[in-house]
């Protein structure tokens, strides 16, 4: 199953990061919108665009932290120190599925190649 799938917590509360907003993009040569979704309330990024298949290449996840966090109440300083996170990541073989798993607070997040 080739594809991408996102799924985003907040550690700060041990919660999923629901309504959080996240984008993806390509980055070849011009830079090109594939998604611009919400985390819905399981955790995951849910939109259809995102089961296809893709092109071998460099894509941007931009996680909207900052917003989020303020959002949901989080006393963040005038500069937040995480606004809009940008995630790179490559895709080689476009046969495979490449599962993004982040965990967040307003401060560090961490992501790797997850196996779903």
């Amino acid at each position: 199953m080739p594809g991408i799938s996102i799924h985003v917590v907040d550690v700060t509360r041990g919660v999923v990061a629901a309504g959080m907003r996240v984008e993806v993009e390509a980055v070849a040569q011009a830079r090109r919108r594939i998604a611009d979704s919400r985390v819905s309330p399981t955790g995951s990024v849910d939109d259809p665009v995102l089961s296809a298949r893709f092109e071998a290449g460099s894509y941007d996840v931009l996680l909207h932290v900052a917003a989020f966090y303020a959002r949901a109440g989080f006393a963040l300083p005038g500069v937040p120190f995480l606004d809009v996170v940008t995630y790179r990541f490559g895709i080689d073989d476009p046969a495979q599925h490449y599962h993004l798993p982040f965990k967040l607070t307003p401060w560090g997040y961490s992501c790797f190649r997850g196996g779903a």
